[in-house]
């Protein structure tokens, strides 16, 4: 009977870019460190920040806020890197995301995750998996595969 119950129901991290919060599935997230700067790599896109040593692998880090065109992240206290592994579809790609702050691994429920809006204007919402409706607002459930086009992808593993 768990093996049900388990199926209706997801785990994400939380984390907040500003005033919003986004969530990530918690299979994909290897670990959570405080913010250090990354290693500069020429050349790379804008919001490639560099590469971070992570336990001896060189991670490419990425601003997701200005990925998503939002103003550059200005590290405070609370800025926090998740290390990702992303499945791509050949391969698995590892990856440094930083975020304003990282709250919580919570669970939600299938059922309470609603199909990306077309907002069209703010957003390109084709990388957003869902959203969850909360009581101070939503969750945007980030399809981070969809959100790294391919070229992003390969500018990443070229870095790393």
């Amino acid at each position: 009977m768990i093996m049900a119950t388990t199926s209706l129901e997801a785990q994400f991290v939380t984390f907040s870019l500003g005033e919003e919060i986004f969530a990530v599935p918690v299979e994909v997230v290897r670990e959570i460190l405080d913010y250090a700067e990354a290693f500069k790599i020429p050349n790379g896109p804008d919001y490639l920040l560099g590469l971070r040593d992570v336990r001896g692998q060189g991670v490419p880090t990425i601003d997701l806020r200005l990925k998503l065109g939002m103003t550059k992240t200005v590290p405070t206290p609370h800025t926090r890197v998740l290390v990702l592994d992303v499945p791509m579809e050949s391969r698995l790609l590892t990856l440094g995301l930083v975020a304003d702050r990282v709250f919580e691994v919570t669970p939600f429920r299938r059922e309470q995750i609603e199909a990306a809006p077309d907002i069209g204007v703010r957003w390109r919402s084709d990388y957003i998996a869902g959203v969850v409706r909360r009581e101070n607002g939503f969750v945007v459930i980030i399809d981070l595969a969809r959100l790294l086009s391919r070229e992003d992808a390969s500018a990443l593993q070229s870095a790393a």
